[in-house]
């Protein structure tokens, strides 16, 4: 059976020629769907859109903007686009759309147009260049919204079941990237179309998928357990929906990364509001909820996994191949402002959240598995990281691959930024 035509996978396909089709379609798309005539129709072309697009239109009543989520075979996917009620029913700051379709291929939001910028731009500006009191307002910001959406965890933390959790379009992020959503088959989807037979080119060295997979990753000194197969594998196996149900649902937007929410600085002090409420939900896993905050606003940057070619012009990175285990030494770094982001982080959400679902006996004894298994997926499956095949060379894929595993895999011994974010936020620690 095959399955129904998607118009914004259509849309966003051709946009990437640039020959103003896709725009032509978008105007045809709100047409059809909201009876609207938009012109002055302009796709944005931006490092963070990808798995979606969005843009600007006008029409009589005034500037819009777009944007819309799109999932290779989504039509086979679990749960339900934009439930953008949820959110602002929960008392979180969101950006409401005037209009909104959830069919699916036709999904889209449309908003009055802003003038704020996006938290991602004003981060990237001071990864770029520090501005010690700008860095101030920015985290601060992130610190008010981060006490807010843990009220909301708080106040929504329920016992869920298997069937709930399941229903929930946020394992779109994670789950099914890893499988054939309509067969279940693993290894699938976006792995199998990324990685598994493919080649892997590193500084110096060039390996097969079969090679690749089984090497463990020593960085910078500190070696990790587990292989990149491995860590594929274990999450396969645990960030399945019916296994996620241990540590209760909240209600969450579920894929906060800092392109979804918009900066307002008014008379010295910056606020904080989401948009694109794509994965929102009010059984979303507890464990999940805030993983690709974490760490597509953080451990994403600087640079390298946005703007790969500004990577490697900024850091180096080189590796040897030992047997099966690859030796890197690499000069990236957090910025300051990632680095204080990950401080709040730990400090205003996941501590106080762990503590909270071990007073109510909800947190699972491998609950640091879990959150790794989230963050290795987080980069992994986002994009393609192997050089050449999009838009990475061999050392940003050499330092993107190395922090995946470092996000995914405990150290055999010593410790790294996340392996100490891990112990802050452990409630068993004083």
């Amino acid at each position: 059976m095959s399955q129904p035509t998607s118009r914004t996978a259509e849309i966003r396909k051709i946009a990437k020629t640039g020959d103003g089709k896709a725009e032509q379609l978008l105007a045809e798309l709100l047409r059809d769907l909201f009876s609207i005539e938009a012109r002055n129709v302009v796709i944005n072309h931006d490092q963070y859109s990808l798995n979606s697009l969005n843009g600007f239109f006008e029409t009589a009543d005034g500037a819009f903007f777009f944007k819309f989520h799109q999932e290779e075979g989504e039509e086979a996917m679990s749960g339900e686009y934009y439930r953008a009620d949820i959110l602002a029913r929960a008392g979180l700051p969101v950006d409401q759309p005037l209009l909104m379709s959830v069919l699916p291929g036709e999904q889209i939001l449309v908003y009055h147009r802003r003038t704020d910028p996006r938290f991602s731009d004003v981060l990237r500006a001071l990864d770029l260049k520090d501005d010690p009191a700008a860095r101030k307002r920015a985290v601060e910001a992130e610190r008010r919204l981060s006490e807010a959406v843990l009220k909301v965890y708080l106040d929504t933390l329920h016992p869920v079941s298997a069937g709930e959790i399941a229903a929930e379009p946020i394992h779109r992020l994670f789950y099914e990237r890893l499988i054939d959503p309509p067969t279940g088959v693993y290894p699938g989807g976006r792995m199998a179309s990324f990685y598994v037979g493919k080649d892997f080119s590193l500084p110096g060295h060039m390996l097969n998928w079969e090679a690749f997979s089984r090497c463990r990753f020593l960085v910078n000194g500190i070696e990790y357990r587990d292989s990149i197969g491995t860590l594929f594998d274990a999450a396969h196996e645990r960030l399945s929906p019916l296994r996620l149900a241990d540590a209760g649902g909240v209600t969450a937007h579920g894929d906060a990364h800092n392109a979804n929410v918009w900066y307002e600085d008014r008379d010295g002090e910056a606020s904080l509001s989401f948009f694109d409420p794509a994965f929102a939900g009010e059984n979303v896993p507890t464990l999940l909820a805030e993983v690709k905050t974490t760490f597509h606003n953080i451990l994403a940057h600087p640079l390298w996994l946005y703007d790969p070619a500004m990577a490697t012009e900024q850091y180096e990175a080189s590796v040897v191949l030992d047997g099966d285990l690859l030796r890197v030494t690499t000069d990236f770094e957090l910025s300051p402002v990632r680095r204080a982001l990950l401080d709040v982080k730990a400090e205003a959400l996941w501590r106080p959240l762990l503590a909270e679902l071990k007073a109510r006996g909800m947190l699972p004894a491998d609950w640091r598995r879990v959150i790794r298994l989230g963050l290795f997926l987080c980069p992994t499956l986002v994009m393609n990281l192997r050089a050449g095949a999009a838009s990475h060379n061999p050392v940003s894929s050499l330092i993107g691959f190395s922090i995946a595993v470092a996000a995914g895999s405990e150290p055999v011994a010593g410790k790294d930024d996340i392996s100490s974010f891990l112990d802050l936020i452990d409630p068993d620690r004083d």
